[in-house]
């Protein structure tokens, strides 16, 4: 776990990541052992990896948020909470205070046959930028270093570094000396593609503060 400015930080595995306030935000919870009760789950994607209703159910309650993209409202169906908020790249939300903006996130370069992207753009697969009390928290999704993403102003930048499926270490070093955020955190290695070698080599690349987050 990782405090930022009265914000706690905790890495979760491959993309999952939960953020604590005064509220607690769960963002694609994968193979986790269970935790605290969710006040929003962040969902940006339906890949079973990001968008796992067993993981989604230990921390969700009828009181719970849900926030995702269009293409992962079927596989959320079943699932005990308040509401499920579907959000389009581009759009603002916010929920129990806190504001959530829904970025494009796309492959541009990682084929999974000639000419076939695994994420297309036309998609509408997402990553966040969520403000919690001040805070601007960037979580990429699986995406690679898309024009949309160089422009954002964040304090904190959550990217993949394990290339296949999203961006490369060095394409992550190249994005975060671009957007320059306060904190860089590198995520999606060490469990389905990707190696802690990977987040050493991000954070020996990338000029600003770089944390590598041990598992919780």
């Amino acid at each position: 776990m990782f405090e930022y400015s009265g914000v706690k930080i905790s890495w979760l595995g491959h993309d999952g990541f939960k953020i604590k306030n005064d509220v607690t935000i769960y963002i694609d919870p994968f193979q986790i052992s269970g935790g605290e009760k969710a006040d929003i789950v962040l969902v940006t994607h339906e890949h079973f990896d990001h968008l796992s209703p067993e993981d989604i159910k230990k921390v969700s309650t009828p009181d719970t948020t849900i926030v995702a993209p269009k293409i992962a409202e079927s596989g959320l169906k079943g699932i005990k909470c308040k509401q499920v908020l579907i959000i389009k790249p581009g759009e603002v939300k916010e929920v129990k205070g806190v504001s959530i903006q829904a970025v494009p996130a796309y492959n541009i370069n990682k084929f999974r046959a000639p000419g076939q992207v695994f994420h297309p753009k036309e998609d509408g697969r997402v990553g966040y930028v969520v403000k919690v009390k001040g805070v601007s928290i960037y979580h990429a999704g699986d995406t690679d270093a898309i024009p949309e993403v160089k422009k954002l102003n964040v304090d904190i930048a959550l990217l993949p570094v394990s290339g296949t499926y999203v961006m490369t270490a060095d394409e992550a070093i190249e994005l975060a000396n671009t957007m320059k955020p306060k904190l860089a955190i590198p995520m999606h290695y060490a469990a389905i593609v990707g190696s802690e070698a990977d987040a050493q080599r991000f954070k020996k690349g990338v000029v600003g503060k770089v944390e590598i987050l041990e598992k919780e």
